[in-house]
């Protein structure tokens, strides 16, 4: 069959095209940009299979370039954490895709939404109900997968959950965490999806998929807890409101405050199955939640996360456009270079780049980073929480701390990153590998005269900081 899968540089769809490509079909693959796309993931055969399409579906002109021959549609497009204007955005986005598919051969539309079997509805959960409404009034069947709390290597809720339970001892919790869910394991997730895929007994449907638990917020902390064999005390109390609530998440877990605020006003809703008919019609062992953990944090022991969460492009503080600023200008600009000889192998140096971040560290001073990240979540900023996808792999939209990476090219020995933090300017980092050499150079553009402040008043910790790390990584 011939497939388009939006969002397939998203958690989901990255997960989803190499189940595809294994069953045989042939990928129509929708992406805002190319260059995000995972080209070296795949085997030169694979890539026969694969058809990448640059378009925007909140832009209607920039869908005249896809296919009209298709089998089936998979819709994968959410902006929760966009900014606080996802429900305008999904709308959209969900009415151009709407007119589009009407005029292709699509037989069936597939689309991942959430749980919204209560009568209250959050924002977020209104808008995925909103989506959904409008898919229906497409030509083409449509087959909706409710889908409860998502728990895999790298999802929100996983890196959400293992955040608090990792970092707090005691948690002194809002009540909204004796509310129920139904979490499903991201296999699972999958496998439903692939179940559906052409099953006529799916169409025009919806369906709750979850978990064989139904478990509270609290339960799911305190059975993260015992997988990971750790002592955890939850005190909740009534007082903290849904503001404060999110400042709480914000400033404790790697989410940004936007995300944050839209999960802790979907929280108070009950996201648990209603009928299990999907069971029956596409029958599967279904993964526990303590199960799913193990499953999620074997993934990360062994450095085999294919999609994170933190790696959407959806935040305020950068443009959709970002890969643009690979060209780093000068025009303008401060600078800070520093050149360091070595005489290890030139291999040795690159690995130690494509290591820089996360629980790695910065190379030199790591409390100074620390701060500036704690200073950047006090301003709003998505801080050094984020960590990165993986500890050893770097690609073109990766998160990386409080950086976006714009190129990764081992081979040249060149890595770019642009900086999404709270800043009155552009910043840049950048690192390149000659057979003797490492370079590297800071940059940033100011944005007004305190911009041009900013920069002198970081100076004395950019003379503190940057040579050694440039000097670390050369030489360790």
């Amino acid at each position: 069959m011939t497939v388009l899968l939006t969002g397939s540089t998203g958690y989901i769809g990255r997960r989803l095209l190499p189940v595809l490509l294994e069953a045989g079909h042939r990928i129509v693959c929708l992406v805002r940009d190319k260059r995000r796309f995972d080209y070296e993931d795949f085997t030169p055969q694979q890539l026969q299979q694969i058809h990448v399409l640059e378009a925007d579906l909140t832009k209607k002109e920039t869908l005249n370039a896809l296919p009209d021959k298709l089998d089936v549609a998979f819709y994968l497009v959410h902006s929760m954490s966009a900014s606080s204007e996802f429900q305008e955005l999904e709308q959209l986005s969900a009415t151009n895709f709407v007119d589009y598919i009407n005029k292709t051969t699509a037989r069936q539309v597939i689309y991942l939404s959430g749980i919204i079997n209560d009568s209250d509805l959050s924002e977020h959960l209104k808008s995925r109900k909103n989506v959904e409404l409008i898919l229906q009034s497409s030509r083409v069947p449509l087959t909706v997968l409710r889908s409860g709390i998502i728990i895999g290597s790298g999802s929100a809720s996983f890196e959400i959950i293992r955040d608090l339970v990792e970092k707090l001892p005691v948690m002194i919790a809002p009540r909204w965490l004796k509310s129920r869910c139904q979490p499903i394991a991201i296999r699972n997730v999958i496998e439903y999806m692939m179940g559906v895929m052409g099953n006529d007994a799916t169409a025009n449907r919806s369906f709750d998929i979850g978990g064989p638990d139904v478990l509270t917020y609290g339960e799911m902390l305190m059975g993260y807890a015992r997988v990971r064999k750790l002592k955890r005390l939850i005190i909740t109390v009534p007082v903290l409101s849904p503001k404060l609530s999110s400042l709480w998440l914000y400033f404790i877990t790697s989410t940004s405050f936007t995300l944050a605020k839209n999960l802790v006003t979907s929280l108070k809703n009950e996201v648990v199955c209603k009928d299990d008919t999907i069971r029956k019609i596409v029958p599967l062992r279904l993964i526990g939640y303590e199960e799913a953990i193990r499953l999620a944090l074997d993934r990360i022991q062994q450095k085999l996360v294919i999609s994170s969460w933190k790696d959407s492009i959806a935040y305020d503080s950068l443009p959709s456009h970002f890969l643009n600023y690979i060209e780093v200008p000068t025009y303008g600009c401060f600078t800070d270079k520093r050149v360091v000889n070595f005489t290890k192998p030139r291999q040795e140096v690159i690995e130690n780049i494509w290591r820089i971040g996360g629980d790695n560290g910065w190379y030199y001073g790591n409390m100074l980073w620390l701060i500036r990240g704690f200073i950047d979540r006090l301003f709003g900023g998505v801080g050094l929480r984020r960590g990165r996808r993986s500890p050893v792999d770097l690609k073109a939209g990766d998160a990386l701390d409080f950086w976006r990476v714009l190129l990764a090219d081992k081979q040249a020995g060149r890595l770019l990153l642009y900086a999404e933090m709270k800043l009155p300017g552009e910043a840049w980092l950048e690192f390149k590998v000659t057979e003797d050499k490492l370079i590297q150079t800071a940059t940033f553009r100011p944005l007004g005269l305190w911009g041009r402040l900013y920069w002198y008043l970081v100076l004395p910790f950019h003379h503190l900081i940057f040579p050694g790390m440039a000097r670390n990584i050369a030489l360790a």
